[in-house]
């Protein structure tokens, strides 16, 4: 079962194409974390392909699977944006953006074949993509004593913490990296060596 701090998403970008009676559908898949660099490969591939009939799309963002749209682009209406994003969702993907550029052939597919022949175009730029599975982390920085060096370094190497960056001198700096869904409990742990003269604890997630 996937944790709550886990997502899955693409490594890096990928293609996959369907033909079908003249028509060929080119998918491009990538990995996008906000609307504005799903807008960025939008524009790139309006440019590219400026001489394409349409240019549908879906994508999905945010860890939690929350936001996400798709666009017909001119197709018939749920016939091609639609089944786009269902293949993100059947994969349970996010962070992702699939645009599929399709060149007409002159011979209509009906809404069965488009909606087939968009499905499968996005399905194949997700099979010859890498699907990673990533941890949501944040990132806490611990502040202290060099006297209470053994404490903190004690509770780091029990949790299996991720050391970001460190300065240690008299007054230590720690930041380390935590995975979210033990994020709170680290942090009590953190927060009961205040008495072992702990001066300051910051939260950057």
């Amino acid at each position: 079962m996937e944790k709550s701090d886990e997502y899955k998403t693409i490594k890096e970008p990928s293609e996959g194409i369907y033909k079908d009676k003249g028509s060929k559908f080119l998918a491009f898949a990538f990995p996008v974390a906000n609307e504005g660099e799903v807008k960025a490969h939008q524009a790139a591939l309006k440019k590219r392909y400026y001489d394409a009939r349409h240019h549908v799309y879906a994508f999905r963002i945010e860890p939690d699977k929350s936001f996400f749209r798709s666009s017909d682009d001119g197709e018939p209406s749920n016939s091609s944006g639609p089944p786009v994003l269902g293949q993100i969702q059947s994969f349970d993907l996010t962070n992702i953006l699939i645009v599929v550029v399709r060149y007409f052939g002159g011979t209509k597919l009906g809404i069965p074949g488009l909606i087939n022949a968009y499905r499968a175009a996005a399905a194949d730029a997700i099979h010859n993509a890498t699907i990673i599975t990533v941890v949501e982390k944040g990132t806490l920085e611990i502040r202290f004593q060099y006297p209470s060096m053994g404490d903190v370094m004690r509770i780091i190497k029990d949790n299996d913490l991720e050391i970001v960056e460190q300065e240690l001198l008299v007054d230590c700096r720690i930041q380390v990296s935590i995975a979210k869904g033990v994020y709170d409990e680290i942090v009590g742990k953190f927060e009961d060596l205040r008495s072992c003269n702990l001066s300051e604890i910051e939260f950057d997630v």
